[in-house]
């Protein structure tokens, strides 16, 4: 089943000075299905970051129709867009985006504090959660009393806390070591096995090798993409590396 249609999306930029005009998507069309784990790369400049910002209501596109699970994201109503994100998306970002102030526990029950949860709800949702991450036994710590990969693994618990349809990741392994990194990624992994559909943005081959399929933007279009199938993930990342290659080269599809 389609979870996320994205239709000719594009996007334009007026500078501040000059009032030039940036364009950084020009008409990307891709869709994804409920329960897939797709990655998009790309090199600096070739609209992944704005992509996403879209796709997270975070911005809106100069023309074309992002609509997931059937609603068009451009009939979401301003007022209503924080509770629309909280309901229907999750979250995972490079530098965790903890509230150090908080708890692990209070970090992973925020969404539903803000959506009005009660106790009980809160508390049957978070001992799972927290006991299939691994991280049961140091929720009562605070962000600074534990490790990149711990909090990252909080991080994935806020995110997976509301029952998200789709989950958004931001260069998720950017700020852990290669054994934290392994460890998150086979954390995604098996959050996709269960059926929860991922869209993770990234510069690293090994991360993306991980996903099931991966999108290649340059120059704001989705210019090439490349399935698993039986795949290894070694096989696929030297596919994925070999078409990095070609994008930094200016080959063709």
């Amino acid at each position: 089943m389609e979870l996320l249609k994205v239709t000719d999306l594009k996007k334009t930029y007026t500078t501040r000075f000059g009032g030039n005009q940036v364009q950084a998507l020009g008409g990307v069309t891709f869709s994804v299905e409920s329960g897939e784990y797709v990655a998009i790369m790309g090199e600096s400049g070739s609209g992944k970051t704005t992509l996403l910002n879209i796709l997270a209501a975070l911005d809106k596109p100069t023309a074309g129709k992002v609509v997931l699970d059937g609603k068009e994201l451009a009939s979401v109503k301003e007022r209503t867009l924080a509770a629309f994100r909280r309901e229907n998306l999750g979250f995972v970002f490079q530098e965790f985006n903890l509230i150090d102030t908080f708890s692990l526990k209070d970090n992973i029950l925020l969404p539903l504090v803000l959506g009005g949860a009660s106790v009980d709800d809160m508390k049957g949702k978070l001992e799972p959660i927290a006991k299939s991450l691994g991280i049961l036994e140091i929720i009562n710590k605070f962000p600074y009393e534990v490790s990149g990969g711990q909090k990252q693994r909080a991080a994935v618990a806020r995110a997976l806390i509301t029952d998200p349809k789709l989950i958004l990741a931001d260069e998720p392994t950017g700020a852990l070591d290669s054994a934290s990194s392994n460890d998150l990624l086979r954390v995604f992994e098996q959050v996709n096995k269960t059926g929860q559909t991922i869209l993770m943005v990234t510069h690293s081959v090994d991360a993306a090798s991980h996903a099931n399929r991966i999108l290649f933007i340059r120059d704001g279009v989705v210019f090439h993409q490349i399935y698993r199938g039986d795949s290894t993930n070694e096989e696929l990342y030297k596919k994925i590396t070999d078409t990095l290659t070609m994008l930094r080269t200016g080959g063709e599809r």
